[in-house]
């Protein structure tokens, strides 16, 4: 069971058809998680982004908006393993100090008990060692969501080298997996996704730019990519029937 507040006051976005608040929730363990709600009129679900490493709910600072404006609620948070390397991870800062990446999975945990309280379809995103936390996740609540995202996922736990395969023959339900163009990112993607049973599969490999993590979707960072990985998940999402 978590607790969470919503902050009263909404700040409206350049396009009308969002809004976003301030969110706080606590973990199982009384961990305070900040994130950022980004409400979209008439959702057909509910997006919960995931960061990277060294990285904060910022990352999705463009991201979140054009989700939002595509008809798509989104929940990005600050996980306590980040930092700032697209803006302030408040989650962290109230900690101290950014804990190890597993330590995270409390958070993405807490912000789905959180998103499961706004009664709308649940999306799960992640990028990349939060992508491969969000597979784990997902498996064990798969039930809960109604598909999962993930960007640049791999093998990054050494405690369990297979840890992120195994929880992927648990996943059911659609399953977008994208990385960069990197030899290896495209066959740990392909290696995960290749042990899902579900019958809506997706994995895209970019045809030109690709950098690692959701960072793909940001056009300074991936100018030559961007769009047409805008394009993949996009088309992904108007499969779900939502």
């Amino acid at each position: 069971m978590t607790t969470s507040r919503l902050a009263t006051a909404a700040t409206t976005l350049s396009s009308p058809a969002i809004a976003t608040s301030n969110v706080t929730f606590k973990a199982s363990d009384g961990v305070e998680i900040y994130g950022r709600y980004y409400r979209a009129i008439s959702p057909r679900a509910l997006i919960v982004l995931f960061h990277q490493a060294h990285s904060s709910k910022d990352e999705y600072k463009t991201i979140a908006p054009r989700l939002a404006a595509a008809g798509y609620s989104a929940l990005a948070i600050d996980q306590r393993s980040g930092g700032n390397l697209y803006g302030p991870n408040q989650t962290v800062e109230a900690l101290g100090h950014s804990a190890d990446y597993l330590d995270a999975k409390r958070d993405l945990e807490a912000a789905l008990s959180f998103a499961e309280t706004q009664k709308l379809p649940i999306i799960l995103w992640g990028s990349s060692y939060s992508a491969s936390l969000t597979v784990v996740v997902a498996s064990e609540h798969v039930n809960e969501i109604r598909a999962l995202a993930v960007f640049s996922p791999g093998e990054y736990f050494d405690q369990s080298p297979t840890m992120i395969r195994t929880a992927a023959a648990k996943i059911t339900v659609p399953f977008f997996v994208t990385s960069s163009k990197d030899a290896e990112e495209i066959a740990a993607a392909k290696a995960i996704l290749s042990a899902s049973p579900s019958t809506l599969k997706v994995q895209y490999v970019p045809i030109t730019g690709g950098v690692h993590g959701a960072s793909t979707l940001i056009a300074s960072r991936d100018p030559d990519g961007a769009e047409d990985n805008w394009k993949a998940i996009l088309g992904f999402l108007s499969r779900l029937n939502l």
